[in-house]
């Protein structure tokens, strides 16, 4: 790879040199400066000082740099299925930031109070009109939201309720699913 007398530039440090002797993997340079230093083969760079530009032009490997410029193809993700008839599930994004305009004044209490209550409503809706599926969009956060969110689903007997599907809201939102009563 080295010969003695070849330019080299050190890799990590503002030095460049000339190689005086290699043994093994180990190369001695002396450098621009007259200092005599030791480096690995793996911390130097050959420098081309050829004039000639045929010499540098065969020392470039055309097919690494193309392999280095093709774009990569997107990773595919799987969809969740759905039938052709099926409705998708109404989603409530429970943040605060969708459910009032300006909370400056609001306290965590609330806040929560004002989250709470918006869920209930939404359970008593889907329940008297029979939609057997809602999603709560609750977020990560400090998990008070979804406390309170879990202990009210908790307290209806007709009501299922789990994690929402990961692929599509990560850990953040709650599925309901409202058992139907015939009536």
């Amino acid at each position: 790879m080295f010969a003695k007398g070849d330019k080299v530039a050190v890799l990590d440090d503002d030095l460049n040199g000339i190689v005086l002797s290699i043994k093994n993997d180990e190369v001695t340079i002396e450098t621009d400066e007259g200092f005599v230093m030791t480096y690995f083969v793996k911390q130097l760079l050959k420098i081309n000082i050829s004039s000639n530009l045929m010499d540098s032009i065969k020392s470039i490997n055309v097919d690494k740099i193309i392999k280095e410029k093709t774009i990569p193809t997107p990773r595919s993700f799987t969809k969740e299925r759905k039938e052709k008839h099926e409705i998708s599930a109404p989603e409530f994004d429970l943040h605060i930031e969708k459910l009032v305009s300006n909370k400056r004044g609001m306290s965590n209490y609330d806040i929560l109070t004002l989250q709470s209550e918006t869920a209930k409503r939404h359970i008593e809706f889907a329940i008297r009109n029979r939609i057997p599926k809602i999603v709560f969009i609750h977020g990560v956060g400090e998990g008070v939201l979804k406390a309170e969110l879990d202990f009210l689903l908790g307290r209806y007997d007709n009501i299922a309720f789990q994690e929402g599907n990961y692929q599509k809201y990560g850990q953040g939102a709650t599925e309901v699913f409202i058992k139907q009563s015939s009536k």
